[in-house]
């Protein structure tokens, strides 16, 4: 039977959480200063420790100086003053989670109901490390370059805790199996797994798919809908694009982050919840907040763990490995196996991937279909090559026009000249068209240039065509 301790000063406080766990069917012992708490794990060493920052003979964190003595115990902080540097702090000694006084019923119950031994989840990673030499993968992500290890052990790192966790990098990184693994390693993976791309939503419906909401709340809401954070009750909530989320929106999720309670829309009572976020963006989260585009209270929220992912630029080295898995991946699809020449091989590492794995993926899938035989050359394959030398540039304002008329941005080769007089509107449709004519009209490698999604991208695109059908 799963055994118990708790080390809280407060007898009152203790005695009512001892009821609670022995309601979850745990064995319980308590302690009531670090002494007795010491006396205790030495008796019995128990499966989980509910521990108190600030005990009568010092504070809780104490415990993690005897490593040994915690070695077999997962410890669960309890504290009614928790701030980032508390769980940064604990996570970096060893607790897998804390809880925030008063105690929420429903995120300890979660606590409880994944308890598992130290030992389980750092052998499965130490297996994980050791097939990486040979295999060339950690989980599902791919890659043997020194930034991937770095990658990889931070995901070892945080993936047994509870604590928030902040992945940035450019699109097409890999920022979702990122999250992936991370859940799949966690004591959270018999949970859902649900994925919310922020930017891919309505902002008029992005409430209520995160939230839900009640029958009637508002026209067209026929019946109750459950949202992301009741669906993945339990589990992980991966937040991609998160500065794509609108601004009123962002209030509420960090009024979740910090209460473990939410509305849905049109309801008039809370609910608690006991779900891990992990959040991603293709922005400089600092940049984000300074653009407006993400709060600064929310951010650090967030930010509590970041893991910034690598572009495929910065690790050439990895992508042979990545386009034969990718190989494999449609050889097995399609029931035929292909294999890419030593030119192919060669050719592929050293184009820059400005849409990164994404990009090489759908390359590789490209060049699989085209291939006539079982062996794919690089003539299926893209090249290196300035493309931006066959667009025509447009000729040069004269001094005359600029006399009558506002300074007007042109693209000049593989560069973009901007006068004075210029609003930001058009200093920013003249960059996107201009990098999408860079790039042959191809949407997602533009979107990856310019660190801005998908949706983001077409929205824009929709905005000029119809600002040109208005002035016409």
């Amino acid at each position: 039977m799963t055994h118990a301790l708790i080390v809280e000063d407060d007898m009152d406080s203790a005695m009512s959480l001892k009821a609670l766990i022995a309601s979850e069917g745990l064995t319980v012992a308590t302690a009531c200063s670090l002494l007795d708490a010491r006396k205790q794990l030495a008796l019995q060493a128990p499966d989980i420790v509910l521990l108190d920052l600030r005990l009568p003979d010092g504070s809780g964190m104490d415990l993690f100086k005897d490593a040994e003595l915690l070695s077999n115990s997962e410890v669960v902080l309890i504290t009614g003053h928790a701030s980032l540097e508390t769980s940064i702090l604990a996570l970096r000694l060893g607790a897998v989670d804390y809880i925030v006084k008063p105690i929420n019923l429903k995120h300890l119950q979660g606590v409880l109901s994944r308890v598992m031994k130290p030992a389980v989840l750092q052998a499965e990673v130490a297996d994980l490390t050791e097939k990486l030499a040979s295999s060339g993968h950690f989980g599902q992500l791919w890659g043997r370059a020194p930034s991937m290890k770095r990658v990889y052990e931070q995901i070892s790192r945080v993936a047994g805790t509870g604590v928030t966790v902040f992945i940035t990098g450019e699109s097409g990184t890999g920022k979702e199996v990122v999250a992936q693994t991370i859940h799949e390693l966690s004591r959270r993976r018999k949970m859902p797994f649900l994925a919310v791309n922020c930017g891919a939503i309505s902002p008029n419906l992005i409430e209520s798919e995160i939230f839900g909401h009640e029958k009637g709340s508002f026209t067209g809401a026929e019946r109750q809908h459950q949202g992301f954070f009741e669906r993945a009750a339990g589990g992980t909530l991966f937040l991609d694009e998160i500065t794509e989320m609108p601004l009123d929106l962002q209030v509420k999720l960090l009024r979740v982050l910090e209460t473990g309670r939410f509305m849905r829309v049109g309801a008039t009572q809370s609910q608690e919840t006991d779900v891990r976020i992990v959040a991603a963006t293709n922005r400089s989260p600092m940049q984000a907040v300074a653009s407006g585009r993400l709060r600064e209270d929310l951010m650090y929220r967030l930010n509590v763990f970041p893991i910034e992912l690598p572009p495929l630029r910065d690790r050439l080295s990895d992508v042979g490995l990545l386009a034969e898995h990718f190989l494999r991946m449609v050889s097995t699809q399609e029931g035929k196996i292909k294999t890419f020449t030593p030119d192919a091989l060669e050719q592929l590492a050293r184009y820059p991937w400005p849409g990164n794995v994404r990009e090489l993926r759908n390359v590789v899938y490209r060049a699989y279909v085209m291939s006539l035989d079982s062996h794919i050359d690089a003539q299926w394959l893209p090249r290196e090559v300035d493309e931006a030398s066959h667009l025509p540039t447009p000729e040069p304002a004269t001094t005359r026009d600029a006399e009558v008329a506002p300074a007007v941005p042109r693209a000049d080769g593989d560069s973009i000249v901007i006068s004075m007089g210029v609003t930001l509107a058009e200093a920013e449709q003249t960059i996107i068209l201009a990098t999408l004519r860079h790039y042959r009209h191809q949407k997602e490698r533009t979107a990856a240039a310019l660190g801005i999604s998908l949706k983001t991208l077409y929205n824009r695109l929709k905005q000029y065509t119809a600002d040109k059908g208005s002035d016409g």
